[in-house]
C-alpha cells in the first residue's frame, strides 16, 4: 500500500489557505478577520493591526480599531486605505472607524471573481502536490519497490483522493458564493 498522508495534509493545508482567502473576502457585514493581513508600520517594526490595537464590531456595519498607542492611529489609517479592503476609513479621537458600504452587484460580482481565481489558485496547488506524488510513485516502479499494476492502482487512488480535496474546494466556493449574493 502507498501511504497517501502526506498528500491528503498537504490537501487539508491548502483548504485551510483557501478558506481563510474566502474570509477575507468582505460580503457587507463587518468581521475583524478582515484585518487579519493588514501588516502596520510602526516603530521600525511592521506588525499586524489586531496585534496592536483593540477591534471592535460596533454593530453589522461598522468596526472600530483602538489602538494601544493613540500616536499609531494615522499609522493604522494608512496601512488600512492602503490595503484596499472596500471599507471606508474614518478616523476619530479614540481610533479608526471602518463602515461597510452595502455590497453593489457589480462589487459582488468582483468578489466572486476574485473567489474563483483564488479556488483556482488552489486547484493549481493541488495539482502540484498530487506530481510530487506522482513522480514518487514512478520512482518506486523503476527502483522495483512496486509492480507496474500496482503503480497505477496507486495513481487511481492517488487521483480520488486529489478529486476529493478539489471537491471540498468547490463546496466552500459555492457557500461564501452564495454569501456574497446575499
Amino acid at each position: 500500500m502507498y501511504d497517501f498522508a502526506k498528500l491528503k495534509e498537504e490537501l487539508k493545508n491548502i483548504g485551510d489557505w483557501f478558506s481563510k482567502e474566502l474570509l477575507n473576502l468582505r460580503t457587507g457585514t463587518a468581521t475583524p478577520s478582515i484585518l487579519d493581513d493588514v501588516k502596520v508600520e510602526s516603530y521600525g517594526a511592521v506588525t499586524p493591526v489586531n496585534q496592536m490595537a483593540n477591534i471592535t464590531v460596533e454593530d453589522a456595519k461598522n468596526l472600530k480599531i483602538n489602538p494601544y498607542d493613540s500616536s499609531q492611529i494615522q499609522d493604522i489609517e494608512k496601512s488600512i486605505v492602503q490595503a484596499d479592503l472596500g471599507v471606508a476609513v474614518s478616523v476619530d479621537g479614540s481610533g479608526v472607524r471602518l463602515s461597510f458600504p452595502d455590497l453593489t452587484g457589480e462589487r459582488r460580482e468582483e468578489l466572486i471573481k476574485k473567489a474563483k481565481s483564488q479556488l483556482e489558485q488552489a486547484k493549481i496547488n493541488a495539482r502540484s502536490e498530487r506530481d510530487k506524488v506522482w513522480n514518487d510513485i514512478q520512482s518506486k516502479e523503476k527502483d522495483g519497490e512496486i509492480s507496474q499494476d500496482e503503480k497505477f492502482t496507486f495513481k487511481d487512488q492517488m487521483q480520488e483522493v486529489v478529486d476529493d480535496g478539489i471537491k471540498q474546494l468547490e463546496g466552500l466556493l459555492e457557500k461564501k458564493e452564495s454569501e456574497i449574493r446575499g
